[in-house]
């Protein structure tokens, strides 16, 4: 029987570990988000505490509602049954009550989960975080609630990184990053734009001037092309150069024949952008009459496409089913027009008089080897030729490390910033990086998890100090009771605009979930923390609860049919009280009548809780495993941190 406790204990991470993998939405989260608390709450009706939770790891969740990735849904338990819980839109349900869109930072700011800062302070030493996008600003809000005094150095006009740069304006509102980002400047960071480096101050500059650590967060801002005859003509361009175009209100110029190469979101971004209208933001008209006709003229534009004025088409080395983009980016591309040709190769730009006339294809056979490196297989013999006017390279992206030099003592490898994995301290022991220049492009969420590790190492740095992270858990009873009828709901997107639509405007394209619907959504949620506990001293193998299981993952089996299986012999025999060796020995007949194992699937329980309910003797219990991550701190050099700095004979504590 598992101990029930109504007082957090420290665990063992590896005696905890099992547990918490339980919670597959948060385990899978890089900032391990509590998904299954959030949902839980916004189903219950709690939508203040829905978005603390959902707040408390993470210091962007508003955008993370709209454009994260979510690995958590793509490992949700309920997709092992139907589909995954809508827990990114769900997200987005209550951000947009209570997060910082709402006009108010009061909940931001109350919503910070403490636990995860070091529990010592900084002592006002200068930081400065160079880059202004989701990793950058992650390490200024951690550093500057610890006490330290951050500046932030942007290099474009304002904020944002690839949020502004590369996430399309119809997926995610500028309005809305600008509230997530002045919520943490509210904080008290100081966010100076304009500012390049090795163009307006060097990281040499930035040492003379005082800052005792600092951090680098400049990301990938170049798109890569592929070295194709015919790819140097002007009409050949980089897809991400597009979207920061596209996305600041001053387009490129686009023939009627587009052809973007590429098959994940970045490619999808770039297609779908390019089938829209150019963006004339609404500050700029002058009357109502202005905006008025801008919209016609967009609805007009709208009805040239879908009629065969412009044509986009996408293609890709991968088969449709292998595609790497989401599959709503490609069901909803497909809609808005944008024509796919999966598993071609590009191999020339075929052009007349300096002009872009198509792209030759060939067929791919496979993108990886039997290894799973990518090596992709093509057969030269099936050419595909599309007519096109503009190409557009959607690839990858790539850094521009010119700012470095020698004096700085920061080396790279592979194109990228050489980290620590660890600590992401770079081979200069006062300079720190991470996100996409330390491990190449990921999720937004990946650049947030890796900016936490690296602002607990600078404090470390500057504090001679080493954080760990540590778990601490409880039992209790559980409180189990779901909505009728939740494991038949089925999981529902949330609305979005008709293709027509979406293609003529560039507002966002995704409607918030309506109260009702969401709470329908939320109560999908299978409450993975809840779990079934047997305590087999009280079990009279009556073999209710296989009976009643609707799952059919609770099996009663006989020692006799478990010989080789080592594993399970060797819990047999030491529940037993007959050493393993001795239990071998045993004939069939007598592993039949010494006893059976009672195996459960957990992989597959929906925690209906009816074995409960069943049992006879309350063998099996209903319980909740709480658990949260927090950070302590251990007066002593972290040996993974070199070089420190010798902390202040006086800690001064913030006000």
């Amino acid at each position: 029987m598992l101990q029930e406790s109504l007082e957090f204990e420290l665990a063992d991470p590896s005696s905890a570990d099992y547990w918490m993998k339980m919670v597959k939405c948060q385990d899978a989260c890089p900032v391990h988000t509590n998904a299954c608390g959030y949902v839980t709450a916004i189903a219950e009706g709690r939508y203040e505490d829905g978005y603390r939770i959902a707040r408390a790891t993470n210091p962007f969740a508003s955008i993370c509602g709209r454009v994260c990735g979510a690995p958590c849904e793509v490992n949700c338990r309920r997709g092992d049954l139907d589909s995954p819980v809508t827990i990114r839109a769900l997200k987005r349900f209550v951000n947009e009550m209570y997060g910082p869109e709402s006009g108010d930072y009061s909940h931001y700011h109350a919503g910070a989960n403490e636990r995860m800062l070091s529990p010592n302070r900084g002592a006002f030493e200068r930081i400065a975080v160079v880059g202004g996008g989701v990793s950058g600003l992650t390490v200024a809000h951690d550093l500057t609630r610890l006490g330290y005094k951050v500046t932030v150095f942007e290099a474009g006009s304002e904020a944002g990184g690839m949020l502004t740069a590369g996430v399309p304006i119809y997926r995610l509102p500028r309005d809305l990053v600008r509230a997530e980002i002045n919520a943490i400047v509210s904080m008290g960071v100081e966010l100076k734009c304009n500012m390049k480096l090795g163009r307006d101050f060097t990281i040499g500059s930035l040492r003379a001037e005082g800052y005792k650590a600092i951090f680098l967060g400049v990301g990938l801002p170049k798109g890569r092309k592929l070295p194709l005859p015919g790819s140097d003509l002007p009409q050949v361009l980089d897809g991400m150069d597009f979207l920061r175009a596209f996305n600041e209100g001053r387009p490129m110029e686009l023939g009627r024949r587009v052809v973007v190469i590429g098959g994940g979101n970045v490619a999808f971004d770039v297609a779908r952008s390019a089938v829209r209208p150019a963006k004339v933001p609404m500050a700029d008209a002058q009357s109502d009459m202005e905006r008025t006709e801008r919209i016609a003229y967009d609805v007009a534009r709208s009805a040239l496409r879908m009629s065969g004025d412009k044509e986009i088409h996408l293609i890709c080395l991968e088969q449709r089913h292998e595609m790497p983009a989401d599959e709503i980016e490609i069901e909803e591309g497909e809609e808005e027009g944008i024509r796919l040709h999966p598993a071609r190769g590009p191999r020339e730009v075929l052009h007349e008089n300096g002009y872009v006339t198509g792209l030759r294809t060939v067929k791919c056979l496979s993108v990886f080897d039997e290894h799973g490196k990518f090596n992709p297989k093509f057969d030269e013999s099936v050419i595909e030729d599309i007519e096109a006017d503009t190409i557009m390279f959607a690839i990858g992206q790539t850094s521009d490390l010119s700012f470095l030099s020698p004096e700085d003592g920061v080396e790279t490898e592979r194109g990228l910033i050489k980290v620590d994995p660890d600590t992401y301290q770079t081979t200069a022991s006062d300079v720190f990086a991470c996100g996409d220049i330390a491990h190449g492009p990921r999720l937004f969420i990946h650049a947030i998890a890796s900016a936490q590790i690296a602002a607990r190492s600078m404090h470390d740095y500057l504090r001679g100090t080493r954080t760990d992270v540590v778990v601490r858990k409880r039992w209790l009873p559980a409180d189990y009771t779901m909505v009728s009828g939740w494991d038949q709901f089925q999981r529902q997107n949330p609305p979005a605009l008709e293709p027509e639509a979406r293609a003529a405007t560039v507002n966002i394209v995704e409607i918030n979930f309506p109260e009702a619907e969401a709470r329908k959504q939320a109560s999908r949620c299978l409450r993975c923390n809840i779990n079934t506990v047997f305590d087999t001293s009280i079990c009279i193998g009556c073999n209710g609860c296989v009976d009643v299981c609707p799952e059919n993952l609770i099996r009663l089996i006989g020692l006799e049919r478990l010989r080789k299986d080592s594993f399970l012999m060797k819990i047999a025999s030491e529940s037993a009280g007959i050493s393993a060796d001795d239990l071998q020995g045993y004939s069939d007949e007598e592993l039949k009548e010494l006893g059976a194992i009672m195996l459960k699937d957990e992989s597959t329980c929906i925690r209906c809780g009816m074995c409960a309910s069943r049992c006879p003797t309350q063998a099996i219990k209903m319980k909740r495993f709480d658990f949260f991550r927090e950070c302590v701190t251990i007066n002593a050099p972290n040996p993974k941190i070199h070089n420190y700095v010798s902390p202040p004979l006086v800690q001064i504590s913030a006000v």
